[in-house]
């Protein structure tokens, strides 16, 4: 039996044991998740002009991850890992639902979009949901920003296991009109609204989270918060037809004006600036929650959905969004819970977006989903008792890419390169070691190959998978 096929047994071990320090009072369970942010875009890290006072606090206060992984290079994939713990391939949201003739400068009618893959495809119904596994357990649930997994009213998150939601449900908008390309966007419960149209989108949803919070007093409660910012905006430029007249990341001018002397690109100081605006957000939330008694019974992971696009480069990793480097899998990751987190601690553990699921749901003390293989397990023990990950291989694949990580050993196949590299010596894969280690290099393709066959053999998902 592999690690992954015995991570089951760790969760449901972790469930009879719960740490005795969490006592009987549940904790509230916050994940927030930013859009397209790069590894290296903490000011924690020193590495960037970047100002990010409120999440080098939580590095500061909590344990900052240094080898933590999504499961796909871009959004909708992405995310549909972080709410079931299963694998894109598993689910079978395993590539974007986008309508991408917009890249062509295409303006959807509302009859067209009403029929375009952005409305009539998602996130299999069958699939369980975090928000399922949590209100069964007798959390009030919510979501607050972008929900990308499908906005027919069967796929929106009313209807997946929450009560609450305020955001968008496709890949991104507008941060002033709300709008996709000229389509409204915004959803309040399971309806559309131009409410708020003109506020900038971050600035609403810090507003719905904080009255999510303030409005579920009295029972434990789970927010899932996922900005927008700082991906670039969904809007059209001058020229349609071209993405370099679009604008891309928006941001408030006071935040810009922060960056303007210290990059001379003028889309990167927007991005900071998003980047910026966002980190204030989460502090706002986050003295809410202190000044309510909430802070210490709080449980909040915050990472980004994906490697950076459009921020200046993810170095010391290589490349980004989109592609199956590291700087497209590997993304900022802070834990933090006052009293039963270490503070200060840095894990370079191997841990992965699949996690997740499993680590609220012991610390919920809720019962996982009955017959539904998961791919990930509890990580509290990891990040606070300072234990090796059960975790040793992970395994990606983005249409033609594939990628496996076994140990400290990385293999790539994909159009824009391919090699074996030695993560632990080359953590920017500059150094093909295919010659050197034949023999590694098979077992992680043979490792992969029997990846792919389970994923094969799992039962049936849509909306991608052919069956």
């Amino acid at each position: 039996m592999t690690p992954l096929h015995g991570m089951r047994l760790v969760v449901a071990g972790a469930l009879l044991g719960i740490s005795a320090a969490a006592g009987s009072q549940r904790p509230n369970l916050l994940l927030i998740i930013s859009d397209d942010q790069g590894y290296p875009d903490l000011g924690c890290l020193g590495l960037k002009p970047v100002r990010t006072p409120t999440l080098d606090r939580l590095a500061a206060e909590g344990v900052r991850g240094t080898s933590f992984y999504v499961t796909w290079p871009a959004c909708t994939p992405s995310r549909g890992s972080i709410l079931t713990g299963r694998f894109p391939q598993r689910n079978g949201l395993f590539d974007m639902v986008r309508n991408d003739m917009t890249n062509y400068g295409h303006r959807y009618t509302p009859e067209e979009y009403a029929l375009s893959p952005e409305m009539t495809l998602g996130l299999d119904p069958r699939e369980q949901t975090l928000g399922d596994v949590l209100k069964r357990a007798g959390y009030r649930t919510g979501v607050v920003g972008k929900w990308d997994m499908g906005q027919a009213r069967r796929f929106l998150p009313l209807q997946r296991g929450f009560d609450f939601f305020h955001g968008i449900g496709n890949n991104g908008i507008d941060y002033y009109t709300h709008e996709r390309y000229g389509i409204p966007s915004m959803f309040h419960g399971n309806e559309r609204t131009q409410a708020d149209k003109g506020t900038y989108v971050t600035d609403v949803f810090k507003r719905e989270a904080l009255r999510f919070i303030r409005e579920s007093q009295g029972q434990p409660w789970f927010l899932y918060l996922a900005f927008t910012a700082p991906h670039s905006a969904s809007s059209f430029g001058s020229d349609p037809a071209d993405k370099k007249t679009r604008e891309g990341v928006q941001a408030p001018e006071k935040y810009v004006a922060l960056y303007r002397d210290q990059v001379k690109d003028e889309r990167l100081a927007k991005y900071y600036a998003a980047v910026t605006c966002m980190d204030e957000a989460i502090g706002e939330i986050l003295a809410d929650l202190k000044q309510a008694g909430a802070g210490e019974n709080t449980l909040l992971l915050f990472l980004s959905d994906n490697g950076g696009s459009g921020n200046g480069g993810n170095a010391p990793l290589k490349a980004g969004k989109t592609t199956l480097w590291e700087g497209g899998l590997r993304v900022p990751f802070l834990a933090w819970w006052p009293g039963q987190l270490p503070a200060g601690r840095v894990s370079d553990e191997f841990l992965t977006t699949l996690e997740i699921l499993p680590t609220f749901a012991a610390a919920a003390q809720a019962p996982l989903p009955a017959a539904v293989k998961l791919d990930g397990f509890d990580l509290l023990p990891v990040l606070r008792d300072g234990k090796k990950s059960p975790r040793t291989e992970m395994f990606w694949q983005r249409r033609g890419d594939k990628a496996a990580r076994v140990g400290r050993w990385k293999w790539v196949e994909s159009e824009k390169g391919r090699g074996l590299f030695d993560l632990a010596a080359d953590p920017g894969e500059a150094r093909d070691l295919s010659a050197a280690e034949p023999q590694t290099l098979k077992r992680l393709q043979d490792r992969f190959a029997a990846w792919r066959q389970e994923m094969d053999r799992a039962e049936p998902r849509g909306p991608f998978r052919d069956y």
